[in-house]
């Protein structure tokens, strides 16, 4: 009962200035504004890279030979590291850059030689026709699969197999349409995606020879990277007559693992300099309950007088220091939202900011933190006052 007395005279006190009680809380809203929605879009924007850093295939290793020792990794080769219980597949890459062409209609292509194996390494989809075979590579046939937007691009349609496809000025065959996936040759060589034998692709270019310098590997299914990694180490350490400086190894799994490390520490930097605000903001709430107790003597005076205890008394003034908070709190979190959607808007399909739960129970947690904390203080001060020194003022 003397709980929900002491509220009523709080909000009673709050609504009789609400200028003065608007601008105590603004500390809170502009702490809590900043803390709702610095790290919400921290959060949102690190998921949509993490996504991105999935798409380009974080469940492969990247080899590169950078010193082959006068001992050129040969293409026949390749295939025989998959018979390690702990490797899955693996398939040499090569990617030149070419202008594709059909008709009238062109545009930058990047085209990379592999062979089947890539196929269930990258996470390829069929839309239509077949992807690469053995006999291919064997034969360098001018043979092509294709992306969607490559087909759609140059053709209009999907359904172009059995049509041509020029290349770098050579006339290839289209075998197959795969759906578009990101890759980091993709973000290194932006443009169309097309597939084909490495055999070809070698003959294609310039500047590549015979010799494998890069290469895919994947682990078998429910199979760890990380053992894959190592046994591809070792396999290429007794290649390379244990020469550790003739090749590098990129497991493309802790790129997904530092980005979730660095969007933790973003989240809790930019949570902590939120958090400094509010405290300002708790200073804030002090000082004017301290100026309210001041200005509220006499009232403390004849409430004393008639009887309330040094508990009623201070729980009144705690209860309205909570109540500005908790106000404060909701009107940051009202504003944090539209915000984000505004955010959400500009951005277009780019990205999706949201409020994140977590952030807003640790925005309420710590907004009745600094209610608490801040408030006592003052409230210990009106309770202390003495009866007749109260109404004598």
């Amino acid at each position: 009962m003397m709980f929900w007395q002491c509220a009523k005279m709080a909000l009673r006190a709050i609504v009789g200035n609400r200028m003065r009680a608007f601008l105590t809380m603004l500390g809170i809203i502009v702490g809590v504004l900043a803390l709702v929605v610095l790290v919400s879009l921290v959060t949102s924007a690190g998921e949509a890279v993490a996504d991105q850093v999935d798409g380009l295939g974080t469940d492969q290793i990247r080899v590169t030979i950078t010193n082959d020792g006068g001992r050129p990794l040969r293409l026949e080769e390749v295939p025989t590291f998959a018979n390690h219980e702990a490797i899955g597949a693996v398939a040499p890459i090569n990617q030149v850059s070419a202008m594709a062409w059909h008709g009238h209609e062109n545009g930058r292509a990047t085209v990379t030689g592999t062979t089947p194996s890539y196929y269930s390494i990258a996470g390829l989809d069929i839309v239509a026709g077949r992807f690469l075979r053995t006999v291919d590579v064997e034969n360098n046939t001018h043979v092509a699969v294709i992306a969607e937007q490559a087909a759609l691009e140059l053709y209009g349609t999907v359904h172009v197999i059995g049509a041509t496809i020029s290349l770098g000025g050579r006339p290839f065959q289209i075998v197959g349409v795969v759906e578009d996936q990101e890759s980091l040759a993709n973000l290194l060589m932006p443009g169309f995606t097309i597939y084909v034998p490495y055999t070809t692709a070698v003959r294609m270019s310039e500047t590549l020879g015979s010799a494998v310098t890069t290469m895919v590997v994947s682990a078998p299914d429910g199979g760890d990277m990380n053992e894959a990694e190592a046994a591809m180490e070792d396999m290429l350490l007794d290649r390379f007559r244990r020469d550790p400086d003739a090749f590098g190894m990129f497991n493309q799994a802790l790129m997904g693992e530092a980005m979730d490390e660095i969007n933790r520490l973003l989240a809790n930097l930019l949570g902590g300099v939120a958090a400094v605000s509010l405290l300002v903001g708790g200073i804030g709430i002090m000082n004017i309950m301290l100026v309210s107790v001041t200005e509220r003597t006499k009232e403390i005076g004849v409430r004393k007088a008639i009887g309330a205890g040094r508990w009623s008394i201070m729980l009144q003034f705690l209860i309205e220091a909570l109540v500005i908070c908790m106000i404060g709190c909701a009107i940051g979190i009202a504003v944090s939202w539209v915000i984000l959607q505004v955010a959400s808007m500009l951005v277009g399909e780019l990205m999706n900011f949201y409020m994140s739960p977590g952030v807003v129970s640790v925005a309420v947690v710590f907004s009745l933190f600094i209610g608490l904390v801040f408030g006592l203080y003052p409230a210990n001060q009106a309770a202390k006052k003495r009866p007749i020194e109260a109404l004598r003022s």
